[in-house]
C-alpha cells in the first residue's frame, strides 16, 4: 500500500504543485479524487503552513511600509539640513536645529547621520540626485530629441527645482564663498558628471548652429546663473516690486523670458496665457494704464 507524505505537501509549494502530487499519489492507493477533493486534503493538511504563509506576507508588508516611513525620514531630515546650512552655513549649522526644524529627535539624525559633515555631503546628493531623476524622467538618455531641445528640458528642470527650493541656490553660494573643501568635494563627485552629460550636448548644439559657438563650460554657468535668478533674488523683488518670484504666473513668464532669448522660441500658448507677470496685479496694470494715457494724449495733440 502506497502511503502519501503529507511532509512533502508544503506550503511554499504552490497549490497547483501540491493537488498534482495528491492525485498522483492516491489512484496508486486504489482511490480515486478529482481537483476539488485534492484541494481540499491539501488545505487542511497545511493548516499551519497557511499560516506561516500569511504571517510572511504581513511581515513583507510590514517591512515595506518601515522601509517607506525611513525614506521619508531620511527625505525630511535632508531638505530641513539645506534650509539650515542655506541660512547659516556649515559653520553656524547645527544637528540640533536641523532635528527641530523636522521635529524629530536630534538621536534620530544622528542615527543616520553621525557627523555635520556626513549630512552635509549627503543633502548635496539628494538635491542633485533628485535633479537627475527629472532629467532622466522628462528626456530619458535614449529619447531622440534634438541637442537643443534636450537642453531646454534639462535646464528648465534645473529651474523648477531651485524655486520648488530655492534653499539649494544658497547652500551652494555658502561654500562657493567659503571655497571649501566640501566645494570641492561636490564638484568633482556630484557635479562632474551631471557636466559631463550636459557639455557634448551643448557641443552638438553649437555645431548644428543653433547656440552661438563659445566654450561650453561658459554657456553651461551662463544658463545656470539664468536658473537661479528667482531663487536668488526673490527678497529683493519683492521689496521693489508688486511680484512675487513664488507665483507660478511669475515664474513661467521668467523662463518663458529665457527660452525665447537662448533658445529662440517658446512653445506656444493662448494669448490670454502670455500676460504672466502681474504678481499681486499692481505692476503689470499700472503699466497699461500709462499706456493707454499716453496714446490717448498722442491723439489729442494729433
Amino acid at each position: 500500500m502506497l502511503r502519501v507524505d503529507f511532509k512533502r505537501v508544503k506550503s511554499d509549494k504552490s497549490p497547483e504543485w501540491s493537488v498534482g502530487l495528491m492525485q498522483r499519489a492516491l489512484p496508486r492507493c486504489g482511490s480515486t479524487v478529482g481537483p476539488s477533493t485534492a484541494r481540499r486534503i491539501v488545505n487542511d493538511r497545511n493548516s499551519d503552513g497557511a499560516a506561516k504563509s500569511v504571517r510572511r506576507s504581513q511581515g513583507r508588508r510590514k517591512t515595506r511600509a518601515q522601509q517607506q516611513r525611513a525614506l521619508a525620514t531620511r527625505a525630511a531630515i535632508l531638505n530641513a539640513a539645506t534650509a539650515e546650512f542655506a541660512e547659516r552655513g556649515f559653520q553656524g549649522a547645527s544637528i540640533r536645529r536641523i532635528a527641530d526644524r523636522t521635529g524629530l529627535q536630534h538621536p534620530l539624525i544622528t542615527y543616520h547621520y553621525r557627523t555635520k559633515d556626513i549630512l552635509w555631503r549627503a543633502a548635496a546628493e539628494h538635491a542633485f540626485t533628485r535633479i537627475r531623476q527629472e532629467w532622466d524622467a522628462g528626456v530619458p538618455e535614449q529619447a531622440t530629441v534634438s541637442p537643443l531641445e534636450r537642453l531646454r528640458e534639462e535646464y528648465r528642470a534645473v529651474f523648477q527645482y531651485t524655486v520648488a527650493f530655492p534653499e539649494f541656490h544658497r547652500f551652494m553660494r555658502q561654500e562657493a564663498l567659503a571655497r571649501s573643501p566640501r566645494l570641492r568635494w561636490v564638484a568633482k563627485t556630484v557635479l562632474r558628471p551631471l557636466i559631463d552629460r550636459l557639455l557634448p550636448q551643448i557641443h552638438a548644439a553649437q555645431n548644428e548652429g543653433s547656440l552661438p559657438k563659445v566654450e561650453p563650460i561658459l554657456f553651461h554657468y551662463m544658463m545656470l546663473s539664468l536658473t537661479t535668478t528667482l531663487s536668488g533674488f526673490a527678497p529683493e523683488m519683492e521689496v521693489i516690486s508688486d511680484l512675487s518670484p513664488g507665483d507660478p504666473r511669475v515664474t513661467e513668464a521668467y523662463w518663458r523670458l529665457v527660452e525665447e532669448i537662448v533658445f529662440g522660441k517658446y512653445p506656444g500658448v493662448p494669448r490670454s496665457g502670455r500676460d504672466q507677470c502681474r504678481g499681486r496685479g499692481g505692476t503689470a496694470k499700472r503699466t497699461s494704464r500709462r499706456n493707454t494715457t499716453r496714446r490717448r494724449s498722442t491723439k489729442r495733440r494729433a
